[in-house]
């Protein structure tokens, strides 16, 4: 993996440059990371647009992710941030959470239009964060309806639309928005593995290597426990036993590798292999 990976669909493009032109129009922004890659999540295009805002940093996908390395980001990524939020998005406590956020944060902009006679205003935010990230289901939740489409698939939400939460804030929902290019590939293939890169721009095999070489090191007994795995020395080593485990045979009767691969690959995404997180701080 030499060469640098582009992938930025022309409305990702237009989406930047509507950020770009909104974000003056907005209070707080709450910015999405995905808890078992918050390095490669964070969009350092975007970041660039909102530096001078305040901003609200959601950790989602913690059901996925390895707790203790949940807990370590919250602490370091407080060093940087105005506020860290843990939310499961499946929990009935996520909107009350983000509401209390959103008002800590929205308390100078109300004191300001009360010290000129005015009535507060509902605080504008910005959602933004990378595809797949969970963007829509939050944006559901907090408008009680069906607000935004909802897929597990980078790309879905596309356009823009405000949405009145209640009447403390208002939302402006932003397409999931990704980097131009990766000069850094580590952070590619973790985009791929948590899905927020389309699955055809990243080959399987390049993918399940660096997933093998990552779960040698830091979660060695996590194919054991799903696939009976106990050696990760060799990739296709591991696809075969993975392949018998499962009884994954091609045409002529021989071990199915790629539908192996596309096995290990998709139970990882979808949290099968147990909660794991692809970064963490200072490995």
């Amino acid at each position: 993996m030499a060469q640098q990976i582009h992938w930025f669909p022309g409305h990702m493009n237009k989406a930047l440059n509507e950020v770009e032109n909104k974000v003056k129009l907005v209070d707080v922004i709450i910015e999405l990371l995905d808890a078992r890659a918050p390095v490669s999540s964070i969009n350092e295009n975007l970041e660039k647009l909102i530096q001078n805002k305040k901003k609200i940093i959601v950790l989602t996908k913690i059901d996925l992710a390895d707790p203790e390395a949940t807990k370590t980001w919250v602490v370091e990524l407080k060093k940087k941030y105005d506020c860290i939020l843990t939310l499961d998005l499946k929990n009935n406590s996520a909107e009350a959470i983000l509401s209390k956020a959103v008002i800590a944060l929205g308390k100078d902009k109300w004191a300001k239009e009360m010290a000129k006679g005015m009535k507060p205003q509902p605080i504008r935010t910005m959602i933004i964060g990378i595809p797949n990230v969970g963007k829509s289901s939050l944006i559901n939740r907090l408008a009680k309806r069906k607000a935004a489409g909802v897929q597990n698939k980078p790309g879905y939400t596309r356009g823009e639309q405000w949405i009145k939460v209640n009447k403390d804030f208002l939302l402006l929902d932003t397409p999931g928005i990704l980097p131009m290019s990766y000069e850094n590939q580590k952070k590619a293939a973790n985009l791929a593995l948590i899905g927020a890169i389309r699955e055809d721009i990243l080959p399987n095999e390049v993918l399940g290597e660096m997933l093998l070489a990552y779960l040698k090191i830091q979660y060695p007994s996590a194919l054991f426990e799903r696939f009976g795995v106990s050696e990760i020395e060799d990739r296709i080593k591991v696809l075969n036993q993975i392949a018998e485990k499962r009884k994954l045979v091609d045409s002529v009767g021989q071990n199915d590798l790629i539908r192996a691969e596309a096995l290990l690959l998709k139970e990882f995404k979808d949290g099968l292999l147990g909660k794991i997180t692809l970064e963490k701080y200072g490995a």
